[in-house]
């Protein structure tokens, strides 16, 4: 799996369409807002692909003390075959030995539009050591 760096120059319409998509409404950071806090916050924000192929992106704030985890997305239809594993995997390996903060919705919270997303996003993240 392959990385590249995601500027507000290079992001294209997949990618777009994939945050949009892939978190309710309320959770995300307005598109246009998004795209200008690349640079100004100097995110890392990186798309993940198997050869050519879009599999997902990562969204990290990187401070000094800390690794704040935005969004992590993989497309639906490729969901559920071990993508977000590697790809979670990779972005491990990329903060290895820093401390990392994951930001997510609460599982338990009700009521809310994704109660399933919610619990399987929970039960990834807690596999994972988080």
């Amino acid at each position: 799996m392959t990385e590249r760096r995601i500027t507000a120059a290079n992001v294209d319409e997949h990618i777009k369409r994939l945050y949009q998509t892939a978190f309710p409404e309320d959770e995300q950071i307005p598109w246009d807002d998004l795209m200008r806090l690349i640079d100004k916050m100097s995110l890392d924000f990186t798309a993940y692909y198997d050869n050519e192929e879009f599999i997902g992106f990562t969204i990290v704030y990187p401070r000094k003390s800390v690794n704040w985890y935005w969004y992590f997305a993989v497309r639906e239809d490729l969901r559920g075959q071990g993508r977000g594993q590697q790809i979670l995997t990779q972005l491990l390996k990329k903060y290895e030995g820093q401390t990392m903060v994951l930001d997510m919705e609460s599982p338990y919270q009700d009521p809310c539009s994704n109660p399933e997303q919610r619990r399987r996003r929970h039960g990834f993240y807690l596999r994972n050591g988080f």
